[in-house]
């Protein structure tokens, strides 16, 4: 899973650059209208481009209400808002179950979903384990721990074994008083299938919507054509394009792990950590990217499939379905290079658009 803990940072990877790099993105003189928003949310930005073929729309309005949804998702899912819901679900030192709003339960509902057909790889009880290798937060003081320390840490995580949800009512229960949950590897992307499901209500179709990588993007950009999308090459020491694919339709999550890790003694250790054995991932798949028909389905399975590494990854994306592109490292000539390696369902995706 990738390590992010309490705080909704940005990941550590880019899936859409918005200076003209990865999407063509160019305002009109005239109608249809041109609609471009950003701010900031769940510890990172949120970036907007919608068309208004009446050119109606105020963007004051807009505006209002693409923040009111993200505020709304935020007071549900931040784990860095201690007021919000599930930061109260981790402060409840019980075992008894709690009745829970149904948009945190259709959260937990995929998460269990993606938990079980990923092999226990996405796991959002993972906090302990992500915050005792050192990736909770920036830090400089990484070290790799103990097998005593990782024993332990592993004995507080287990999504299957910790949580349990029930409907009518609504509710989550934890197994042990202490167990916490983080979303940070699936709220973004519930957040942009949110506030895509907000401009449809104004009457939109043609929009791209990105928060902090994660994004959706249905009709045609404001050039009249598919979205272009960037897919970020996982050089730690650049920032360029190794794909760009025409995106409609469809949501999309790109997980890397060439960002955020530490070196000791010789050792890289990544911030994916492996949900079973408690320890960083040792494969040489540098990042993942999925095409779904939401964008939550693509945030976390992203972050699963990065775990999984191509080998078992491909199997599994190939058994469900899932669109998927990995991107290898490749050792064998000595330098930096990689191998771009795409299943049969990203392939029809992207040339469907």
């Amino acid at each position: 899973m990738i390590a992010e803990a309490k705080v909704f940072t940005q990941r550590v990877f880019l899936t859409a650059f918005f200076a003209g790099v990865a999407i063509t993105l160019s305002a009109c003189d005239e109608p249809p209208a041109t609609l471009q928003f950003t701010g900031e949310t769940m510890g990172t930005t949120y970036n907007v481009v919608a068309v208004d073929k009446t050119a109606q729309l105020a963007p004051a309005v807009v505006a209002a209400q693409i923040e009111e949804t993200l505020r709304t998702v935020n007071a549900i899912m931040s784990n860095w808002d201690p007021a919000s819901e599930i930061s109260q679900f981790n402060k409840y030192n019980g075992t008894q179950a709690r009745q829970v709003s149904d948009a945190l339960f259709a959260v937990m509902t995929t998460a269990m979903e993606v938990h079980r057909d990923s092999a226990g790889q996405f796991d959002v009880t993972l906090g302990p384990l992500i915050e005792l290798w050192g990736f909770g937060a920036p830090t400089s003081g990484r070290t790799q721990p103990s097998d005593a320390e990782i024993a332990a840490a592993m004995l507080k995580v287990g999504q299957a074994k910790l949580l349990t949800l029930t409907e009518n009512p609504t509710t989550m229960a934890k197994a042990a008083p202490d167990t916490t949950v983080y979303l940070a590897a699936i709220a973004k992307g519930y957040g942009v299938d949110q506030v895509a499901a907000t401009l449809r209500s104004l009457g939109l179709e043609d929009f791209m919507v990105e928060i902090g990588g994660d994004l959706y993007a249905t009709g045609l950009n404001p050039d009249g054509v598919s979205w272009r999308i960037g897919i970020e090459r996982p050089d730690p020491a650049d920032r360029a394009v190794e794909q760009v694919i025409d995106v409609s339709g469809l949501g999309m999550a790109t997980s890397g792990d060439y960002r955020n890790y530490f070196e000791e003694d010789g050792v890289r250790y990544s911030h994916i950590i492996d949900g079973v054995t408690g320890r960083p991932v040792t494969h040489k798949t540098a990042s993942v990217t999925v095409l779904a028909t939401s964008t939550m389905l693509a945030d976390a399975w992203a972050t699963a499939l990065l775990a999984l590494g191509l080998e078992r990854g491909m199997a599994i994306s190939e058994d469900l379905g899932l669109a998927v592109l990995f991107i290898v490292r490749d050792d064998a000539s000595g330098a930096l290079a990689f191998e771009s390696v795409a299943n049969q369902h990203f392939v029809e995706y992207a040339a469907a658009q």
